[in-house]
C-alpha cells in the first residue's frame, strides 16, 4: 500500500545560514521526507540580506519572512501579526502537517497556535532542556502551556528532555515521543592515519554562550595546560563568550596552545574533529548534544558535563562524565588521556554505524 504523503511546513527561527544543533536537525529531518518522497518547506526569519524565497539541496524551499530578529535570533513576539504570512504559506503550499521547533522560537509558537486555530495537524520538537525557578524560564513555561495545549503530537530528543517537557507545560505524557537525535555517520568517518599520541588535541565545537559552558572552559583550559605540557586545545565556535577565551589566552600565555577558529560551517566540522583526540563538551544545560554523536562517529574519547540528556547519548567506553565544576572536568580529562591509547577510532565509529 502506498503510503500518505504529506506537505510539511517546519517553523523556527533557527536555521542556516546559523548554526548550531536546531539548525542542522531541521534540515537533515527535511532532506529525509523529501527522500520519502514528501513536500517539505521551511518559515524562517530573514537573515541579514537573506530574505523573500529560497531553494536549497533538493528543491527544499525556505521561506525567510522579512522580519528582523531582535534577541539572540528570535523574532519580537506579535501573536497576531504573523497570521497573514503563517496562513498564506500554508495555503500557497497546501501544507497538511505543521511541524515546529524549539521552545525558544517565537515564530515556532506562533505558528502553532495559527496552524491549530486553521484546523490543521500540528507537531512540536523540543530540543532544549529549561530550569522551573528563574525568570526566564517562568515566562517560558507559561508559554509553552499556552501553545502546547492544543496540540497533536510532541517530539522530545532524550528521556530527560521528555520529562522536562510535560512537566513545564502540563501536556499529558501520551503525546509526547522520545526520538533521539541521530547523524549521518557516512559524513563523520575517522582520520584514515591514526593521530600519533606524542601531541594530544583536544577539541572543542560549540556557540560560546553561557549554556554551553564557556564560563568553565576558561577556568578547564589553563589547569589543563599546566598539568599537561603536551595537551593544546583547538576552540571551534563563536558567542558573547569568545572574548573571555581570548582574555584567558592572552593572561596565561597560551597563543601557541589554545587555537580558537572561530565560527565553523557544519560541512567542515569532520575536518576539525579529525585534528583531534578527545572532544570536550562543557554545557550547563544539554537536552541531548548531537556534537558529541559527530565527535565519537569521527572516532573521538568525549569528555561531558554530566547534564540533562548527555547519560543517554553514549556508552561508558566512549565517555568519560564530569560534574559541571573545573576541578572535575580536570580529572576527566586526567582520565581520558590515560584511556586514550586503548581507543580505535575505527572500532569507534563501526560501533556507532
Amino acid at each position: 500500500m502506498d503510503r500518505q504523503k504529506h506537505r510539511i511546513l517546519m517553523v523556527s527561527d533557527f536555521f542556516f545560514p546559523n548554526f548550531g544543533g536546531v539548525e542542522s536537525h531541521i534540515y537533515y529531518l527535511s532532506q529525509c521526507l523529501l527522500k520519502l518522497g514528501h513536500k517539505v518547506v521551511v518559515m524562517t526569519h530573514a537573515y541579514e540580506n537573506r530574505s523573500g524565497v529560497r531553494y536549497v539541496t533538493n528543491g527544499l524551499k525556505v521561506y525567510y519572512v522579512p522580519w528582523r530578529p531582535f534577541l539572540m535570533q528570535n523574532t519580537l513576539p506579535t501573536l497576531f501579526l504573523t497570521f497573514p504570512v503563517v496562513r498564506t504559506i500554508i495555503i500557497r503550499e497546501r501544507i497538511s502537517v505543521v511541524h515546529g521547533h524549539q521552545a525558544f522560537s517565537t515564530l515556532c509558537h506562533e505558528a502553532l497556535m495559527h496552524a491549530r486555530t486553521m484546523g490543521y495537524k500540528v507537531v512540536f520538537t523540543d530540543h532544549s532542556l529549561y530550569g522551573f525557578a528563574d525568570a526566564g524560564s517562568i515566562h517560558m513555561n507559561k508559554v509553552l502551556q499556552f501553545t502546547l495545549a492544543d496540540i497533536d503530537q510532541a517530539i522530545c530528543v532524550s528521556h530527560t528532555s521528555k520529562e522536562n517537557t510535560v512537566l513545564r507545560s502540563g501536556i499529558s505524557p501520551e503525546k509526547v515521543f522520545m526520538v533521539p537525535n541521530a547523524v549521518d555517520t557516512a559524513m563523520f568517518t575517522p582520520s584514515p592515519e591514526r593521530l600519533s599520541c606524542d601531541e594530544i588535541v583536544i577539541v572543542v565545537i560549540s556557540r560560546l554562550v553561557y549554556r554551553k559552558g564557556a564560563d568553565l572552559l576558561v577556568e578547564v583550559i589553563p589547569e589543563v595546560c599546566r598539568l599537561f605540557p603536551k595537551v593544546r586545545f583547538i576552540i571551534g565556535g563563536d558567542g558573547p563568550k569568545r572574548v573571555r577565551l581570548e582574555e584567558m589566552r592572552e593572561k596565561f600565555s597560551l597563543q601557541d596552545r589554545v587555537e580558537m577558529l572561530g565560527a565553523v560551517p557544519h560541512a567542515q566540522v569532520r575536518s576539525v574533529l579529525i585534528s583531534g583526540h578527545i572532544f570536550l563538551n562543557s554545557s550547563l544545560t544539554e537536552a541531548f548534544c548531537i556534537a558529541i554523536l559527530e565527535a565519537a562517529s569521527c572516532g573521538l574519547l568525549t569528555v561531558s558535563t554530566r547534564v540533562g540528556g548527555v547519560p543517554e547519548v553514549l556508552p561508558d567506553d566512549m565517555i568519560v562524565l564530569a560534574e559541571p565544576a573545573p576541578e572535575d572536568m580536570v580529572r576527566a580529562v586526567r582520565k581520558a588521556i590515560d584511556m586514550l591509547p586503548g581507543i580505535n577510532p575505527q572500532v569507534m565509529h563501526l560501533q556507532l554505524g
